[in-house]
């Protein structure tokens, strides 16, 4: 399979599984189908166009390849019609969200190499394309997005995964798909694992200079 091919495969799956977890969230709030649509199209589409835009390849392919919003809206389309329990969606949801956001973060980062970018703006570019769907849908619903806030790892997943991706293309001997299907696989166990034993980054630190103020003596 060629790099062009490669790409395109895993942006489509990128586009059903993040119109998947755009329709849930719209179910979660009890949203109607254009708001289904509305959100599926923005969670599905988003990361790709932000990454397209921000790599000036003229119109996103988004809007330009006629399989991409069918994709989201199928995608979207079976959480509108599947009243999935709660406890089972849980186990499926954060599967999902692991496969979208490895799939998204090797294809963001292959276009960019593409370009024939630095190592470094690469990696940012496939954490952007894996990480903006999920941030257009939170805002869209007028919440802090996830990836902001305290939980499991998720943008930090996405950056390994590109930087495999980016990093691997040049061991002689693997070749894309190989170097994919590695960045996709570490990028999968890493967020499961994450999730299962609640792996999170620090928080500000405090270091409580105003109290240690107040405390001193002569106050």
């Amino acid at each position: 399979m060629g790099t062009h091919s490669l790409i395109l495969t895993l942006d489509l799956l990128g586009v059903f599984a993040n119109g998947l977890l755009g329709g849930a969230a719209a179910r979660s709030r009890d949203l109607d189908l254009f708001g289904f649509a509305a959100i599926g199209l923005c969670s599905g589409l988003g990361g790709g166009i932000i990454r397209d835009i921000l790599l000036m390849h003229g119109t996103p392919v988004a809007l330009t390849n006629p399989a991409y919003i069918p994709t989201a809206l199928a995608g979207t389309a079976v959480a509108f019609a599947v009243q999935i329990e709660h406890k089972t969606w849980d186990r499926a949801f954060i599967l999902v969200d692991a496969a979208a956001l490895s799939l998204w973060a090797t294809a963001g980062a292959l276009k960019a190499m593409g370009d024939g970018l630095g190592w470094l703006p690469e990696v940012l570019i496939g954490t952007i394309t894996a990480i903006g769907g999920a941030v257009t849908r939170d805002v869209m619903l007028q919440r802090v997005p996830a990836v902001f806030t305290q939980g499991t790892l998720y943008a930090t997943v996405a950056i390994v995964v590109a930087a495999i991706q980016v990093s691997f293309i040049g061991i002689p001997g693997l070749s894309t798909g190989g170097a994919t299907a590695i960045a996709i696989a570490v990028g999968v166990g890493l967020r499961l694992i994450a999730y299962w034993r609640n792996w999170q980054l620090p928080r500000g630190l405090d270091w409580k200079i105003g109290q240690r103020a107040q405390e001193s003596p002569g106050d």
